[in-house]
């Protein structure tokens, strides 16, 4: 395996709990990405636990190791054919995995995740680890 991965939310989880069958897979990529929705959604996680400050400790030093990509018009691009797709089909997901799958797909990556309604999103490379 090999390639340029995006890691979704829950598999950044696994990383924070040590999932040893995530980190295996990790060695074996060529470049890891992360996008901003998913560190947002780690820093509400976070901010609602009992441990927040420790939390957004861990996180704010997990943000510095890896390359992030953020949104921007292109992304909004993506979202809107993605997002209208999706409703055309009857088929939602959550609108931060509609971001998610739109800086998959902007940057022509694969995508990383354990949500399996990312099925549902047309053009977009899924591995689920």
């Amino acid at each position: 395996m090999n390639g340029r991965f995006l890691l979704d939310t829950n598999i950044l989880i696994a990383i924070f709990a040590g999932d040893p069958n995530v980190r295996q897979r990790l060695t074996q990529a060529a470049e890891i990405f992360v996008p901003v929705v998913a560190l947002g959604e780690l820093y509400y996680g976070a901010r609602k636990s009992t441990r927040s400050d420790a939390n957004v400790k861990r996180i704010d030093e997990f943000a510095t190791s890896c390359a992030v990509l953020e949104c921007d018009l292109d992304t909004a691009r993506h979202y809107g054919l993605i997002k209208n797709h999706l409703r055309a089909k009857g088929r939602p997901i959550p609108e931060n995995d509609i971001w998610i799958a739109a800086v998959a797909r902007q940057n022509g990556m694969t995508l990383v995740s354990r949500d399996t309604h990312f099925n549902e999103v047309d053009a977009l490379t899924l591995e689920v680890w």
